[in-house]
């Protein structure tokens, strides 16, 4: 009897609304496709300079221990971390990349009649954690210039409004929340509520007076929840390990739920090596203003429009259909990202990439809108 004869599984019918979350296209992919050899990736807002050299250094080290399981308290990078943002070790969750500590905040905090609250667009991860959970997600639309819209988002909340996320800055929008202005939404929230801040791209934010202090508010014991990740600033993109920095009365309910050994061990061994590897980071920031002061200029003689970002990435307006000339780009071996979750359907988002990378990539949007 063949298979087709049977039935398929029923599935559950929040999970028949799910997306699957669709990645930026992977060099080799686009070399199996088009027959390129000569390909640059800014789709994905990965580190251009590649890894941090000291983590590379301690994947070396620790190469013949695979055979190993992981520490599941990660206790060095615990200690590590604890010690560098000034916080109670118990403050920290570690998970397979931040995106695993937001799908573990929905398991965890969501029930019957909650609701999820995130500005529009944003990561495309948070509306998942609420369908996964049967819970509604109410979706409120960024300003015109592309800002969250905190007044119209202290509106939705009510009773049944259980997780807020606000991503600082904004992927894709590239915007950032200033610290007067996130005191004050803060100060708003009832209680019941958790406040999720994923700062994914923090490294490249911090150093501007007006960014926030959040690690205040876990000191505080309000319930606020802030994520960060070694993918992005630290260049770790591939070994998946980020955290969340919480009161630890919220910590010891994500244990629970999180699976064991959820951070690999050349991660953890990795993560701490970067975490003080302070060259490299600077070189990063430096690498990256560059890039976005190269890239603006290059964008304003063209006459596109663009948002002034403090990512590692720039949403970029081309002014005709973003996925044409996505796809225009993706066949000249230059990768970017275009999403219907954008809300623009003019818009492109691009990562800052080194020198040469960001001159190919403009060369060819000229080509492409020309």
């Amino acid at each position: 009897m063949s298979s087709s004869s049977f039935a398929p599984p029923t599935v559950a019918e929040n999970i028949m609304r799910l997306q699957a979350y669709v990645p930026g296209k992977p060099a080799e992919e686009v070399q199996r496709e088009l027959g390129l050899t000569s390909i640059v990736k800014l789709a994905s807002n990965e580190n251009p300079l590649g890894p941090s050299p000291k983590a590379q250094e301690a994947i070396q080290a620790m190469l013949s221990r695979i055979h190993i399981y992981p520490d599941g308290s990660a206790h060095e990078l615990r200690t590590a971390l604890a010690e560098s943002l000034s916080v109670d070790p118990n403050s920290l969750v570690f998970g397979n990349g931040s995106d695993d500590i937001i799908h573990l905040l929905g398991v965890t905090f969501l029930g019957p009649g909650d609701t999820v609250l995130q500005s529009d667009p944003s990561f495309v991860r948070y509306e998942a954690a609420a369908i996964l959970n049967e819970v509604e997600c109410i979706e409120v639309p960024c300003t015109s210039s592309w800002d969250c819209d905190l007044d119209a988002m202290l509106a939705k909340v009510d009773a049944s409004t259980r997780l807020v996320f606000l991503a600082n800055p904004n992927n894709p929008t590239g915007t950032a929340i200033k610290s007067d202005d996130l005191d004050a939404f803060v100060s708003q929230l009832p209680e019941r509520v958790i406040l999720v801040l994923d700062e994914a791209y923090y490294e490249y934010a911090k150093d501007f007076d007006w960014y926030p202090d959040s690690v205040k508010w876990v000191k505080q014991e309000r319930n606020v929840v802030i994520l960060r990740t070694f993918s992005k600033a630290y260049g770790l993109a591939g070994l998946r390990v980020g955290y969340g920095i919480m009161r630890p009365e919220m910590t010891q309910w994500l244990e629970r739920t999180r699976e064991p050994f959820n951070v690999n061990l050349l991660a953890q061994a990795a993560a701490v090596a970067a975490l003080h590897d302070d060259e490299f980071l600077q070189r990063t920031i430096t690498t990256n203003r560059q890039g976005l002061e190269t890239i603006g200029a290059a964008l304003r003689q063209m006459n596109l429009q663009y948002v002034p970002s403090y990512g590692n990435f720039l949403f970029i307006n081309v002014g005709v259909d973003g996925k044409v000339v996505a796809d225009s780009l993706l066949h000249k071996g230059v990768i970017v990202r275009y999403s219907p979750h954008f809300k623009g359907p003019t818009w492109i988002r691009v990562t800052v990439g080194t020198a040469d990378e960001n001159t190919r990539f403009l060369t060819a949007l000229q080509e492409v809108l020309a």
